[in-house]
């Protein structure tokens, strides 16, 4: 039995109707409006007037069995709901879609002719939204939908829309995604995902301020919201591409859903379109701005077959674009997963890497051209991987520091260089000394001249054999920072070397400023020498200044004698490279220093008489030990935390 009232009048008139008509109509006329009541007539008849304020998109229910799967299938805007049904009533209904999570905040109207407070109270505890008394005001039920869908958008703008660009957000995105693949399989159509990244976005922060980085970025939904309309408007005219979505997934990431009918060569111009509208400069108070974007595709049903995967090989497209430099656009291919794949699971077993002591160093002894004897060492990490061998770090550094590993393993190998060095001194070779590669992410830390003082003291290593290495770019980078830095370090007593010079900056002022005793000659400059003049002459010329400015000069990367002749001639200290020795686990780099350290820096204990097997045991078996209580530097330290703090 319905519970309407009178069949005859199921809507009573009101003299406020006509002016409700014009007041607010068409507001809302894309929501979905479901009736659930087991009398069609009245369905029809509530329809009907709906429809005269302006509402299209109705979804008729007559069977209250139905109403639930009917809601999880249509997804409505707001449910009348009547209470009096046969079979499954309106509180029962109620209840089951408060429990179901896809649908538990539907707003629902219940309808009633019962007035009495336990039937109101009932429907109130099963989560009804609003009420409606029969026989039913026409005015009244407008103005009660039209509050509960403004009521239901206000709350929707703060779950599923973007709170700075008013652009769908992430969970709204992938409710649409899968709404639009399941309605593509029942269409047998295709469609198209392109998820789009902003190149070094955080560069805008960095110097213009968070207010510069969140207009640009206002700016940028604006312009991909224009994009895709404007190609909507120029494409097929069709319904098809009313589903289009533009939202943001989240930080400078983007996703563009686009609907079927679209071919790839539409889907590959549209995505260019984009790109090219990023490039144009923005502006912000009289500032302009340049960016790029990275930007990868997929289509259903060709490359995913579902939802999820679909927005996988999007993402994976598009981590390709960024990782081949940014500014460009990729295809999803099976080969990118693969290579994605054995990425993440690469990336997962580094994570055990420092737990199960997989990491080692590998040391590249350094020459002095003057004597031809070994001088010093640099530490390079290494994975022993169990299954995959030996790991060099071009492979799995990128991966570590796109995370906070890249912290730990940094702070590893500082601590075990130091250890090592000075077991390997322990053992009988003395006053050696050992170069350390410094991360951006190290040397940006304002704690890292304590984190460095206090390896050398737990390894109980003399700071004076420490050589820290940096790059050009990252000693400019941040001029003053980069002083202070320098100056703590040289306070703790260890030896700052400019690796690959000659790559960065080429600027020579810095190098009267900051405190620095080596310069590593870039390989680049090495690989043509003697042959090609003009990098003769620029070795020639780093050299000359260097000892000018009474710097040492390592070139490092020297192949053949015919360079290492060279440098020698040039008076360069030293030369580091496969001409002299390719980097060595411990036991071999032993052996080599047994045989070329220089003279009065090898003591009996590691004399060449006594086998490299022998040292090595002998470190293994304790005479290398951490040092797990500070232990004396020598006078040239000097150095306090509260000093460094200051």
């Amino acid at each position: 039995m319905s519970d309407y009232g009178d069949a005859s009048t199921p809507v009573a008139e009101s003299s406020a109707t006509a002016q409700l008509a014009t007041q607010g109509k068409n507001e809302f006329r894309d929501d979905v409006i479901m009736m659930v009541d087991d009398e069609p007539l009245m369905l029809g008849v509530l329809e009907v007037y709906l429809q005269e304020q302006g509402y299209r998109h109705f979804v008729a229910v007559n069977d209250s069995t139905q109403a639930v799967e009917t809601i999880l299938r249509e997804r409505p805007d707001c449910v009348f709901l009547d209470l009096n049904m046969p079979e499954v009533d309106g509180f029962e209904i109620l209840e089951r879609i408060r429990a179901t999570p896809e649908i538990q905040h539907l707003a629902a109207i219940v309808l009633t002719s019962d007035t009495d407070p336990e039937t109101k109270l009932k429907a109130l505890e099963l989560g009804a939204t609003d009420f409606l008394e029969k026989p039913i005001d026409s005015s009244e039920l407008v103005l009660r939908l039209r509050n509960t869908l403004r009521a239901k958008a206000y709350q929707d703008q703060l779950t599923y829309y973007d709170g700075l660009t008013r652009l769908p957000n992430r969970t709204l995105f992938l409710e649409r995604l899968d709404a639009c693949v399941s309605h593509a399989k029942q269409r047998h159509t295709d469609l198209a995902l392109v998820m789009v990244s902003i190149d070094r976005f955080q560069a805008v922060n960095d110097s213009l301020g968070p207010m510069a980085g969140d207009e640009v970025m206002k700016n940028i939904a604006g312009r991909l919201r224009q994009v895709v309309n404007d190609a909507g408007a120029n494409a097929h005219k069709s319904q098809d591409y009313g589903d289009r979505v533009v939202a943001r997934m989240g930080g400078d990431e983007f996703a563009i859903l686009l609907p079927d009918r679209m071919s790839k060569s539409e889907v590959v111009e549209l995505a260019e379109e984009i790109r090219e509208e990023i490039r144009k400069p923005f502006t912000f108070r009289g500032e302009q701005v340049f960016l790029t974007a990275s930007i990868g595709m997929a289509r259903y049903p060709h490359d995913a077959g579902e939802p999820g995967r679909l927005l996988k090989c999007a993402g994976a497209a598009r981590e390709l674009a960024k990782k081949n430099g940014g500014n460009c656009l990729e295809q999803y291919s099976n080969e990118i997963t693969a290579r994605a794949d054995a990425r993440r699971a690469l990336e997962s077993e580094l994570h055990s890497a420092i737990k199960y002591e997989q990491l080692a160093l590998y040391y590249q002894p350094q020459i002095d051209t003057g004597t031809g004897k070994m001088i010093g060492m640099e530490a390079l990490v290494r994975w022993l991987h169990p299954s995959r061998g030996v790991v060099l770090p071009d492979q799995f550094i990128p991966l570590a520091e796109e995370n906070d590993l890249i912290i730990e393993i940094d702070s590893w190998v500082l601590g075990e260089a130091c250890r090592k060095t000075r077991a390997m001194q322990s053992a009988g070779f003395r006053d050696l000394n050992i170069s350390v590669n410094v991360s951006a992410r190290q040397f940006s830390n304002s704690e890292f001249a304590w984190a460095v003082a206090d390896a050398c003291t737990r390894a109980g290593l003399a700071p004076r054999f420490l050589t820290l290495e940096l790059t050009e770019s990252l000693v400019m980078e941040n001029k003053e920072a980069a002083a202070k830095m320098l100056r703590q370090l040289k306070d703790i007593g260890v030896s700052v070397s400019i690796d690959d010079f000659g790559t960065g900056y080429s600027s020579l002022a810095y190098l009267k400023r900051f405190p620095i005793d080596e310069l590593k000659i870039d390989r680049s400059f090495i690989i043509e020498i003697p042959g090609n003049n003009d990098d003769a002459a620029i070795v020639k010329a780093v050299v000359a200044m260097a000892r000018s400015l009474e710097l040492k000069v390592v070139a490092e990367g020297t192949e053949t004698r015919a360079q290492y002749e060279f440098l020698k001639s040039n008076d360069c200290h030293a030369v580091q490279g496969h001409v002299i020795s390719q980097a060595l686990p411990e036991r071999e780099f032993i052996a080599f220093a047994m045989k070329n350290l220089g003279p009065g820096r090898r003591t009996a204990a590691a004399s060449p008489a006594r086998p490299a097997a022998a040292v090595s045991g002998a470190l293994d078996a304790g005479t290398y030990q951490r040092r797990e209580s500070a232990t004396a530097l020598d006078t040239h330290s000097g150095y306090t935390r509260e000093e460094h703090k200051e």
